[in-house]
C-alpha cells in the first residue's frame, strides 16, 4: 500500500511540475484585480444572486448623479442649495454688524449679496471676509455663521489722519499715508490739509516731527509740499513756516528754542524760514514793513538833527 501511495504521490509531483512549466510562460493578473475579475467571472456566468430592487436603486443613483453634474455645469449648484436649505429653516433673517463707522450697513449687505433667499448654510465665511476686505475703509473683517438663522460681521475700518489735495481733488488718508476715499462732505473737514504731489507719501514722517510740539501742531491747518523736497507749514494766523529738506527735528527744535519767552507767532509776520541752519528768518507783513520804515525814518531825522545841534 505505502509503495502504490508513493507513486500516486510522485504522479502528483510529477503533474504540478509539468503543469508550471506549461503556464510559467502565461499572462497572471496582478493581486488586487483577481477579485474583481472572478467577481466579473461569477456574475457573467450567473452564479451570483442580484438582491430585489437593485436596479431601481441604481437607477436612482444613476439620475441623482447625472443631475448633479448637470447642475454643476450649468452653474446651478448655488441656487438649488440655497433653495434647498431656506426651505429646511435656514433662511438667514438676523445679521448683525459691529465696528463699522465709515461703512453702512447697505453697503456691507450689498457687497456679500443678502436677499431675502439667503441660506446660512450656503454662505461662505471666507469668501464673504475676502469681499468685505475689497471695502475702501475696512482693514480686516470676522465674518461668522451663527444657526440656524443668523449672521455676525466684525469689521475693523482704518482712520483718517489728513486730508490730501492733489490738483482739484481732496481725498482722506491714513497714518501710512495711504488713500482711503474721496472726501465728501464736511465730517472730516478739521482734519489737516496735505497739498502737493508727494505730500500723501510724507505725511507721516511730518506728523512723527510735530508730535514733540503739540502747541505748534495744533496751530497747523495745512502742510505744502514743495517740489516733493520740503514742507511749508500753513498756521491758524496765515503765517507760513518754511522747513528744510532735511533735518526737520533739528530745525523745529530750533525754532522752538527761539520762539521761547518771543511769542514769535502772534507777532505782525508773514513767514518764518528755518531752512538755514544757523538763523532763524522772519519775514513782516506790508504793514508792519511800512510801520518799521517809517520808524527807521523818524529814527533817521533825530540823529541828523542831533548832529546839527
Amino acid at each position: 500500500m505505502s509503495s502504490i501511495r508513493g507513486s500516486k504521490g510522485r504522479a502528483a509531483s510529477a503533474v504540478s511540475t509539468s503543469e508550471r512549466d506549461a503556464f510559467s510562460g502565461a499572462f497572471v493578473l496582478p493581486r488586487f484585480l483577481r477579485r474583481p475579475a472572478r467577481y466579473g467571472m461569477a456574475l457573467a456566468t450567473g452564479r451570483v444572486n442580484i438582491r430585489p430592487h437593485t436596479g431601481s436603486f441604481a437607477t436612482v443613483v444613476f439620475l441623482a448623479v447625472t443631475g448633479l453634474y448637470g447642475m454643476a455645469l450649468g452653474g446651478h449648484t448655488q441656487s438649488v442649495s440655497q433653495a434647498l436649505t431656506t426651505g429646511a429653516g435656514f433662511a438667514l433673517e438676523d445679521v448683525h454688524v459691529s465696528g463699522n463707522v465709515e461703512t453702512s450697513d447697505i453697503d456691507i449687505l450689498q457687497q456679500l449679496g443678502l436677499d431675502g433667499s439667503t441660506s446660512v448654510v450656503a454662505i461662505d465665511a471666507h469668501a464673504a471676509r475676502e469681499k468685505l476686505i475689497e471695502l475702501p475703509w475696512v482693514t480686516d473683517a470676522h465674518v461668522q455663521k451663527i444657526y440656524p438663522r443668523g449672521l455676525s460681521v466684525r469689521l475693523t475700518e482704518r482712520k483718517p489722519v489728513g486730508i490730501w489735495q492733489h490738483g482739484h481733488r481732496l481725498a482722506l488718508i491714513d497714518a501710512r499715508g495711504d488713500v482711503i476715499a474721496p472726501l465728501n462732505g464736511a465730517r472730516h473737514a478739521d482734519l489737516p490739509l496735505y497739498v502737493g504731489l508727494g505730500a500723501d507719501v510724507h505725511a507721516d514722517e511730518l506728523e512723527a516731527r510735530l508730535l514733540f510740539y503739540p502747541e505748534l501742531r495744533a496751530r497747523v491747518k495745512a502742510a505744502i509740499r514743495i517740489a516733493d523736497r520740503r514742507w511749508d507749514l500753513r498756521l491758524d494766523n496765515g503765517v507760513t513756516l518754511s522747513l528744510p529738506a532735511e533735518n526737520i527735528g533739528a530745525a523745529l527744535k530750533r525754532f522752538a528754542e527761539f520762539d521761547a519767552g518771543r511769542d514769535v507767532l502772534s507777532r505782525d509776520i508773514t513767514a518764518v524760514d528755518l531752512r538755514l541752519e544757523d538763523r532763524v528768518t522772519l519775514r513782516l507783513s506790508e504793514a508792519s514793513h511800512e510801520r518799521r520804515k517809517q520808524a527807521l525814518e523818524a529814527r533817521a531825522k533825530l540823529i541828523k538833527a542831533g548832529q546839527k545841534s
